[in-house]
């Protein structure tokens, strides 16, 4: 049996994708808001993190290697961390590398 591999569909870069999922207009411009703005949330909670880990790092004047070795991660996702690279990362990896260095997170909801 041939496994079917054939491209029937391409989106273009910009389209609205829940649009040609086909939900009306407005759904599909609703959808699409929450999911950037969700997306940027994700994003801006990220980095406030990583700022918390890459300014500890800087306060104990430690080496990435130094800093990777108590973070329990290697050297170059400390790298990734101090050139805020939020992408490469889960809100729960930097909560845990948070909690191992003596920062533990509390969350707030609504202020």
């Amino acid at each position: 049996m041939k496994t079917d591999t054939e491209i029937r569909h391409v989106t273009k870069p910009g389209a609205n994708l829940f649009l040609e999922l086909g939900f009306s207009p407005p759904e599909a411009k609703r959808l699409q808001a929450a999911s950037k703005k969700q997306i940027n949330d994700t994003k801006l909670l990220k980095e406030q993190l990583m700022c918390e880990l890459a300014a500890w790092i800087e306060q104990h004047h430690l080496k990435q290697s130094e800093a990777a070795e108590i973070l329990m991660v290697s050297r170059p996702r400390v790298s990734d961390v101090v050139n805020m690279k939020a992408a490469k990362f889960t809100i729960d990896a930097l909560v845990e590398m948070l909690s191992r260095v003596g920062k533990p997170v509390r969350l707030a909801i609504g202020r």
